[in-house]
């Protein structure tokens, strides 16, 4: 995993892939597009780009109706202003409608550094897995993000996809598929297993090997779409007897919520550990130094698993 690439640039880079094959996507922005990336179809199709300024309900309410016309709407802000700001316009004009709206949002969570508590967002993903007729995208690498925007794109109805600005480490390939609502197992394991999402997954990787070192076999799954949740791959992960979940994001809602759920529901009676930001905001700093601060690491997610482990 020695490649790094931000997820943000392989979205900009992927949407305008997309608007070369397909003339029905168009893309509105927040005055963002050069830290969301947009600016790449903006600078390629800027017949079908659209500024609304600092208005993103505006750009919310505007891209439903465009999608109601037929086209194929990627709508695009930093994670607090889409999930965040516009959240009622993403509610009632986008999802229940059933709009053929893309919510593409960047800089979420403590990788955005310096950006503070106030522009990272920690809560985006369980605020848009409350919603119905929402789909939830947060790819693992820049490999995978490409692969989202196309297969969000095909998808008719309501997407988020979260996308991050940080360069971060590449774990999939070309070969690795992606199917909306099914997860990936990229590391086969049957003493353990960590379930996780987006930047973690590299992270989850790494503990992966280092548990390995001495002896322990986890087992890791490339969880990328939290809405739908692959049940059958919690469940399989579960049957390791001891499950760890990890992701850039509150443990209240998001992937972990989501996964405790269907071990309650399944009475998946298993050791089970959430790895992500416990309660708190987000504050101003090094990525590096933030993620130590929030246990967002691979000696984060080893500890845990050691903890569970214990408890088998």
């Amino acid at each position: 995993m020695a490649e790094k690439q931000s997820t943000r640039i392989a979205y900009g880079e992927a949407l305008k892939k997309l608007g070369a094959v397909d003339p029905k996507v168009l893309a509105c922005d927040a005055d963002l597009a050069h830290a969301t990336m947009s600016a790449y179809f903006a600078d390629e199709y800027p017949d079908r780009f659209y500024n609304f300024g600092i208005a993103e309900a505006d750009m919310m309410a505007a891209s439903a109706g465009l999608a109601q016309c037929g086209y194929t709407v990627f709508a695009n802000t930093f994670a607090i202003f889409g999930a965040g700001r516009a959240f009622e316009q993403v509610r009632n004009a986008v999802c229940y409608t059933k709009a053929n709206v893309k919510v593409a949002c960047s800089h979420a969570g403590p990788s955005c550094g310096e950006d503070g508590g106030s522009h990272q967002a920690v809560e985006d993903i369980s605020l848009m897995r409350t919603l119905p007729n929402m789909t939830v995208l947060v790819p693992a690498d820049a490999v995978e993000m490409e692969k989202a925007v196309f297969a969000a794109a095909k998808f008719e109805g309501p997407c988020y996809i979260r996308t991050g600005r940080l360069p971060t480490d590449i774990c999939t390939t070309a070969e690795t598929p992606f199917e909306i609502g099914k997860a990936n197992v990229l590391r086969d394991g049957k003493d353990a297993a960590v379930i996780a999402c987006g930047i973690m997954v590299p992270q989850a990787l790494i503990a992966a090997e280092k548990l390995a070192e001495k002896g322990i076999s986890v087992k890791v799954v490339d969880m990328h779409t939290i809405k739908p949740l692959d049940e059958e791959a919690v469940k399989a992960a579960a049957a390791t007897g001891a499950l760890v979940t990890a992701e850039e994001h509150s443990i209240i809602g998001g992937l972990g919520s989501a996964v405790s759920e269907v071990l309650a529901e399944n009475s998946c009676g298993v050791p089970f550990e959430r790895v992500g930001i416990k309660d708190r905001f987000g504050q101003s700093g090094k990525p590096a130094a933030l993620f130590e601060e929030y246990g967002l690491t691979a000696d984060a997610i080893v500890a845990a698993l050691e903890r569970v482990l214990a408890k088998k």
